[in-house]
């Protein structure tokens, strides 16, 4: 595997190759720049999460049902275009280009936002923001996995998702000061929304290196992306099991509706549940990224789910409030810090190096429709037998479900293990 950097400062020649292999520091810059990236646009894309249902029904005024579609827009859309990022980088050999394109239709998105008023124009712009996510998503992962060590995978997904989530937290944050400062100042949380998506592309499009992902040798031709590879029967395994742990993966949601129906909490303090989450899936990234590395990324990816099951239990048990809030809060931080970036580290050595962006996005798909089916399934289910029931069966389920995914870790880890 080689990186590829092209029109690289004082190189004299725009067609020029420089090769490098890849960098075996246990972090390096393309994947520190990336995280920069990340954390920029998750400022810009969470502080409008925190204020758009308020926004759409209290400013526009949007009914609550057409709220909801939008909702499932903003949740779902992503999930169908990530095998086509994915599937643009691989045949192209550029996915820094098209990562830069996913970024750079989000921030575009946040322009017509500012001047969207009815229900089909916002739906459409949400759309095209979540259409570039989806886009960028896997070309992004695919471009951390080239540039790093195969020992060091779970440490470098762990930092980015690190940067990434400190963003995330940070963006309500910014949000919720705004307002606080220029009541009813919701325009002013979309331009400084646009502000931080347009520097986050422009420091990927000036500074980020153009990571290639074929190998380029001299006097070979490196191999095409071919669709088989991405069913390839390495990464079946992976699919089936996280897809059987994505459908008893219910949203953030309904764990902080339960919460709420505890009782101990002010509504208003609700958008910071997210927050605390984030927090708690920061503090935990790198730590457990690292230990993914010594004892076995699958091993930590379907482990983690127990820890999903415990928040279910914890939101739900009498208890005082705020042991039974930051005990979820903190279960819910060390379940994404075990399987966000760790799915990507794992998918990415289950497919041959010419289709890694479409073997990412094929993981990431599932996990997210999976995702989407549990939380429509869930939603039905709390209203038949309410919340406490209804959680403490599905952590149930959960933990039977990761006993009969633990059969496939060790296969999992040893093949992911090849560099």
């Amino acid at each position: 595997m080689y990186i590829t950097l092209r029109d690289r400062p004082g190189t004299g020649d725009k067609t020029a190759t420089a090769r490098s292999t890849v960098d075996r520091a246990p972090v390096g810059r393309v994947v520190i720049l990336l995280g920069f990236v990340s954390l920029l646009t998750d400022i810009s894309s969470e502080s409008v999460s925190a204020i758009l249902p308020l926004y759409l029904t209290a400013v526009v005024g949007l009914s609550p049902v057409a709220y909801g579609i939008i909702d499932g827009l903003y949740q779902g859309v992503s999930a169908l275009v990530r095998l086509g990022g994915g599937w643009l980088a691989d045949t192209t050999d550029r996915p820094k280009w098209v990562a830069f394109l996913g970024y750079g239709v989000s921030a575009v998105a946040r322009v017509f936002l500012l001047f969207a008023t009815g229900a089909g124009a916002i739906a459409a712009v949400v759309t095209a923001d979540r259409i570039g996510k989806g886009i960028r998503t896997a070309p992004r992962d695919a471009m951390i996995s080239t540039s790093t060590a195969t020992e060091h995978l779970g440490r470098a997904f762990g930092v980015h998702r690190m940067l990434d989530t400190i963003g995330a937290a940070l963006g309500p944050l910014i949000a919720f000061a705004l307002l606080w400062l220029v009541p009813d100042g919701y325009s002013l949380v979309l331009v400084v929304s646009l502000g931080f998506a347009v520097v986050g592309v422009a420091l990927l499009g000036l500074l980020g290196p153009d990571v290639r992902l074929r190998p380029e040798k001299v006097g070979s031709t490196p191999p095409p992306f071919r669709w088989r590879d991405v069913g390839d029967q390495r990464l079946r395994p992976l699919l089936l099991v996280v897809g059987l742990l994505g459908v008893l993966t219910v949203g953030d949601g309904f764990i902080y509706l339960a919460l709420l129906d505890h009782g101990g909490f002010a509504a208003a303090w609700f958008p910071l549940m997210y927050v605390g989450t984030n927090i708690a899936y920061l503090a935990f990234a790198v730590p457990i990224g690292r230990l993914s590395d010594r004892v076995g990324r699958a091993r930590v990816l379907v482990i983690g789910h127990v820890s999903l099951a415990g928040a279910y239990v914890c939101a739900v048990v009498p208890t005082s409030m705020a042991v039974a809030t930051i005990g979820t809060l903190l279960l819910l931080g060390t379940f994404y810090a075990a399987t966000d970036g760790v799915i990507a580290a794992v998918a990415s050595r289950l497919v041959p190096v010419q289709a890694r962006s479409s073997g990412i996005a094929a993981a990431q798909t599932v996990v997210s429709v999976a995702r989407m089916l549990a939380s429509a399934g869930f939603g039905v289910l709390w209203l038949l037998v309410g919340p406490g029931a209804a959680l403490l069966g599905v952590a149930g389920a959960l933990l039977l479900a990761v006993a009969v995914a633990a059969s496939h870790i060790r296969l999992l880890d040893r093949v992911a293990s090849t560099p």
